[in-house]
């Protein structure tokens, strides 16, 4: 792999959801997750709002019907009450063709999808038109072809490209030429509406960047995807823990488990020209991690997730922070819901050593479900150092909050890297049977609920 056969990527700029409220989302974003709500483009047809912590951005797009419009025809939100004019904004494709209609969404694909989803990853590219010429002639569909969208900061060429996984889309964004706070065709937020606070009220969540994105996907069909990635963008595999199989990934089983994790990143692929958003590669690498699950075992939660989110796409994302106490006790006095870890996690005797070796208490863990690896400092995952008492740990601490939507599908991490570099294969099982049995639960309560409602017709 070359970089001239490859998109060139210099970071990840954004995520994308396409869901059928959007208050409810950006709600919960900025008052539980304390996300600033900082910029939004309205229009008859459709809203996009983004918001940010750090350098972590989501956008939220919806498409508005005729219950969101007043008796004018105008957009009435709940998020700004004033419609913004946007004629002062000039959209170009590439050829300096005028658009005889603005898109629907900008820097996006109109998504008809049937449940709320996250389904774009969009990267900042050195090059827009070159990037997608070289990924449409090796075969990758071009959603929207290289656009120019203009105002008075400059300009920002982007097109989106269709990924091999589900409903996932990538947009390539150049904004070399923009000086504005976001993008082209979004109007920075000061006030937000009564519903929503564009700045979070009370203790912040010092979140810092993205960690990961993970995917869920069909049985099989991880080694195709991982070819995609290197061929299309220039991702390279990264074993997730020492005990990885190169060829099988990091397996997983047992009770009623079965899942294989396979990890690949994309910041080696531009080692000339690349640009990320902190001097700390190591922790700027952005990771993406393939789930699916093994033939021949029980129901998991990626086989939940493809049936209620109607096929492959983003399982869940992990948010960076520098202090996972604080940021977790935050977002739980905010009504975050986590996923609480199986209980005999902390009370094995080398997992309580650990922790106190890493400066922790055990209980104040186990009270908000964090999970903490020890990786040792110069160790492979292929070979285990032989002397172990003179290498430094590195310590990794992670937490699952519960899904976003009524589905179970979409969910969020929160992830601290003490030196960490890997997932923490003791982690890995943990974080994935607490999700197992949280999945277990649901289902029971579901079953129970219906039950009753039988029994009441009766």
């Amino acid at each position: 792999m070359t970089l001239k056969m490859a998109a060139s990527l210099r970071r990840l700029h954004h995520i994308a959801f396409h869901v059928r409220n959007g208050d409810k989302l950006t709600n919960d974003l900025v008052n539980k997750y304390k996300f600033n709500l900082f910029a939004e483009r309205l229009t008859s047809k459709a809203r996009q709002v983004a918001l940010k912590n750090g350098l972590a951005v989501f956008v939220v797009n919806e498409r508005l019907n005729l219950a969101f419009l007043d008796k004018k025809g105008q957009v009435n939100t709940l998020l700004n009450e004033q419609v913004h004019d946007h004629r002062g904004f000039e959209t170009f494709d590439y050829k300096n063709i005028r658009f005889e209609h603005e898109p629907e969404f900008l820097y996006d694909v109109c998504q008809s999808y049937a449940v709320n989803t996250a389904c774009n990853v969009s990267f900042e590219v050195n090059d827009v038109e070159g990037s997608s010429k070289r990924l449409r002639n090796q075969g990758c569909d071009i959603l929207v072809p290289p656009t120019k969208v203009q105002d008075r900061c400059g300009y920002v060429t982007y097109s989106v490209v269709k990924s091999i996984v589900g409903n996932v889309s990538h947009t390539l964004i150049d904004r070399t030429n923009y000086d504005g706070d976001f993008l082209p065709g979004f109007c920075k937020i000061n006030n937000a509406g009564n519903n929503v606070r564009s700045v979070a009220v009370g203790n912040s969540c010092d979140i810092s960047h993205f960690d990961h994105i993970t995917y869920a996907c069909p049985q099989q069909c991880t080694p195709e995807i991982l070819e995609w990635y290197e061929r299309m963008f220039g991702f390279e595999r990264f074993l997730m823990s020492r005990d990885e199989d190169v060829d099988e990934g990091y397996v997983i089983t047992g009770d009623s488990i079965g899942l294989r994790l396979t990890a690949m990143q994309f910041w080696k692929c531009s080692e000339v020209g690349l640009k990320l958003p902190s001097h700390n590669k190591k922790q700027q690498n952005c990771k993406f991690v393939v789930a699916e699950s093994l033939p021949q075992q029980e129901r998991n939660q990626v086989d939940t997730f493809l049936e209620q989110h109607h096929g492959p796409g983003i399982q869940h994302v992990g948010l960076y922070t520098p202090d996972i106490i604080s940021t977790a006790r935050t977002m739980e006095e905010a009504g975050v819901e986590f996923v609480s870890p199986p209980p005999a996690y902390y009370t094995e005797v080398g997992k309580q050593k650990e922790i106190l070796e890493a400066g922790h208490d055990p209980q104040l863990l186990s009270q908000q479900g964090i999970l903490l690896d020890a990786e040792v400092e110069n160790e492979t995952p292929q070979v285990r150092s032989q002397d172990q008492t003179t290498n430094k740990k590195k310590h990794l601490l992670q937490v699952f909050t519960k899904p976003l939507f009524s589905e179970d599908t979409f969910f969020l991490e929160v992830i601290e890297r003490r030196g960490a570099s890997g997932f923490g294969e003791g982690n890995i099982r943990a974080l994935w049977r607490s999700v197992q049995a949280y999945m277990e639960c649901q289902k029971q309560k579901q079953a129970a609920d219906e039950t009753k409602v039988v029994k009441m017709q009766v």
